[in-house]
């Protein structure tokens, strides 16, 4: 016993018990790994949890030289290290020096802490080798699985920046939800527009049901449908455990077991969900959770950056084809006020007044340039360049008188039914524009529904414009004056066949039609547009083949004791005027379009007017000398051509000559909207093609608001 204390490897030990088969017991039950390594570098001995941590069999790694544990990358460096370690040996503990990485057998890697105990002072020519993972460390673990996060979240962020195809998005963000979360399945679900339905837009991994493009019910007994009630993260610890809502069998049949879901948000609107699931229970906690929120924000995010350039581009696109098309209208108009004019002409020649084949010719000519005119009219509806009146509309009279004309005149196989409440505020807008624009959607339902179906008026007071059809910019708070305002919601809904979303994407532009050749010009929708933006409105669409289509115009509001605010146009209504124009009217009549200004000339000439004509407002300036008045009325086109404008014209005159009456006319409308914004009191507008008659009434109403000389 005294040999023993005096050494201080000695150990006391219990009678029968030998000191060597306790230290090697202790070198096999050791945590840590264990190497015993010569000065050649070989290795005599090794314990389990060595072999374990580097992938080999305990057998196999005496006789190894340490080099094979070492990566390629530092191999040369390791070899010099260990060479320099051999010539002055040192205990090197663990924590001292900095992290090292391991080879193990299949070439993989494991980061490690290493420390070398050397024996020589024991008489042993070995250094003892403890190796430790520091990755089953909680620290380390937690630090690598953030730095795992970051990494596929980083992926996700690269991949939103580089491609404009939300496809390729929603593509990979299930494979990047289920690689950070090492789950097996992921899923990303949007909510239709109606919030009756999910629709699978991507997923990993293979459940009954939830194919790509599968609907799933939104019911709050529905995995997703119980997301969207919560409106936050749902953790499900277990399926075969849960109350909450019904499991479908197709996940236990799956193996699922645990699950987690985060909702997609859109300006504090959920729209959508995206969910992992496992075959382990207990799988999700919180930093799982923060992990797939942060990815859903990033989805989120790309989501509204993708629809609002679409919105954007699709706007663009309208106004692009609505300025081309206005364009298309002016010219169209001067044509149709030589055509119609001609006409009218013709139809009163004494050659022709008793022949009935020719008075039937010339009304059919007739008929076609007024469906001409109304075409013109469509397109200018669109381009947002028609003339409007707007005015206090009782939507409750006028979605009712509609039904009870749609009653007589559509299939008696369509229900109509209206939803308006009697005392429902009255909206600001043209009342026939809007008429006509309900009587355009309520034809579109027809066709939707050859069998017969509803066809479902509603009227909704104090709406607030949704933030998807908001054309002016949000203020720093997130406010705009659309955002503001409150609307009346006009909807028109039918039981009919619905629209592709390729279909609902173009059913506002002009000319775009998904009926037969013949029956459809495509312009009912695109005037519709038209008309509720020039209204300072809105209007949207929800459809899906199969479920009917509802079209839903915003309109402004307004108080039954406001006044309605001018919009945009003059008040062309009738006044009570004598329209008798007075014989020998001298008229000044200037028109660059040589054609439309004979037309316009044999009107005026008709009515017992005494006529100058020139073509621009140059010449017509030159021939009006000073001195008395030289003409009673100036009748001149807005646009001259690339001289003066007609509206310069009129107050050069004006300036000159006082008493001299003003009427301006023009094909474009949009020139008859900013003259009306910017002339003076007493000037008088037409649009173009007009007819004899109704040039009469203007200048008779014109001459009627003068004051007495």
């Amino acid at each position: 016993m005294a040999d023993a204390a005096s050494h201080p490897a000695a150990l006391a030990l219990p009678s029968g018990i030998e000191e060597g088969s306790v230290f090697r017991s202790l070198f096999i039950a050791y945590p840590d790994g264990l190497l015993l390594v010569d000065r050649a570098g070989a290795i005599v001995l090794a314990n389990p949890s060595a072999a374990s941590l580097l992938g080999y069999a305990v057998e196999e790694l005496p006789g190894l030289n340490v080099d094979v544990l070492v990566p390629d990358s530092i191999r040369p460096r390791h070899a010099s290290y260990r060479d320099a370690y051999g010539r002055a040996p040192r205990p090197r503990p663990m924590g001292t020096d900095m992290e090292l990485v391991a080879r193990r057998k299949d070439g993989s890697e494991v980061m490690v802490e290493i420390a070398l105990s050397p024996l020589q002072d024991h008489g042993l020519p070995f250094v003892v080798a403890a190796i430790r993972d520091i990755g089953a460390y909680p620290r380390v673990k937690q630090a690598m699985q953030r730095a795992r996060y970051s990494d596929h979240l980083a992926q996700l962020g690269r991949l939103a920046v580089d491609t404009r195809d939300l496809a390729v998005v929603l593509e990979q963000v299930p494979r990047i939800a289920a690689e950070g979360l090492e789950a097996e399945v992921a899923t990303v679900l949007l909510l239709e527009r109606s919030g009756l339905e999910f629709r699978v837009a991507s997923a990993l991994g293979h459940v009954p049901g939830e194919e790509i493009g599968a609907r799933i019910d939104n019911r709050p007994d529905t995995p997703p449908g119980f997301v969207l009630s919560q409106g936050r993260p749902v953790v499900v610890a277990d399926y075969r455990e849960e109350r909450r809502f019904a499991v479908p069998p197709a996940y236990l049949q799956a193996g699922l077991v645990s699950a987690l879901a985060v909702p997609l948000s859109d300006r504090g609107r959920v729209i959508g969900m995206l969910s992992v699931r496992s075959r382990q229970a207990r799988r999700f906690g919180g930093e799982e959770q923060h992990f797939l929120e942060s990815l859903s924000n990033l989805l989120a995010t790309s989501l509204q950056r993708v629809q609002t350039e679409e919105a954007l581009a699709h706007s663009q696109r309208l106004e692009t084809v609505g300025q081309l098309t206005g364009g298309i209208a002016h010219d169209f108009n001067n044509l149709l006020t030589v055509i119609q004019g001609n006409l009218q002409v013709l139809e009163e020649l004494p050659a022709l007044a008793q022949d009935p084949h020719a008075q039937q010719l010339v009304a059919a000519a007739a008929r076609a340039s007024r469906r001409g005119a109304e075409l013109t009219g469509k397109l200018l509806a669109f381009s947002r360049r028609q003339v409007l009146q707007p005015d206090m509309v009782d939507t409750h009279a006028l979605l009712h008188s509609l039904a009870d004309m749609l009653r007589r005149t559509l299939d008696q196989r369509i229900h109509i039914a209206v939803d308006a409440d009697a005392g429902h505020p009255p909206v600001l807008a043209d009342p026939v524009q809007l008429e006509s624009a309900l009587l355009n959607i309520a034809i579109n339902a027809r066709d939707a529904m050859p069998e017969g179906g509803t066809l479902h008026f509603r009227a909704e007071a104090g709406a607030v414009l949704p933030p998807a059809l908001r054309t002016e910019p949000e203020s720093k708070s997130g406010d705009s004056s659309h955002g503001r305002a409150r609307f009346a919601a006009i909807s028109v809904s039918d039981t009919g066949t619905g629209m592709a979303d390729e279909v609902k994407e173009r059913a506002f532009e002009p000319f775009f039609t998904t009926k037969e050749a013949g029956r459809g010009t495509g312009l009912g929708l695109s005037t519709v547009y038209g008309f509720a933006t020039q209204s300072k409105g809105a209007v949207a669409i929800d459809s899906a083949p199969g479920r009917g289509t509802t079209v839903t115009l915003y309109l402004p509001q307004c108080e039954a004791h406001e006044q309605p605010e001018d919009i945009s146009a003059p008040a062309f209504a009738d006044t009570p005027a004598d329209e008798a124009i007075p014989p020998g009217l001298r008229v000044m009549l200037v028109e660059d379009d040589a054609e439309v200004r004979k037309v316009v000339r044999t009107f005026l000439a008709t009515l017992g007017c005494d006529v100058q004509t020139a073509a621009n407002g140059e010449e017509a300036l030159a021939a009006m000398q000073p001195g008395d008045a030289p003409a009673d009325l100036l009748l001149s086109d807005i646009a001259l051509g690339a001289g003066m404008r007609g509206t310069q014209l009129a107050a050069e005159v004006q300036r000159r000559f006082p008493r001299i009456a003003i009427l301006l006319m023009s094909g474009f409308s949009s020139e008859l909207l900013d003259a009306d914004r910017d002339m003076p009191q007493g000037w008088e507008l037409l649009p173009k093609p007009c007819t004899r008659g109704e040039l009469a009434r203007a200048i008779a109403r014109l001459l009627a608001a003068q004051p007495p000389a």
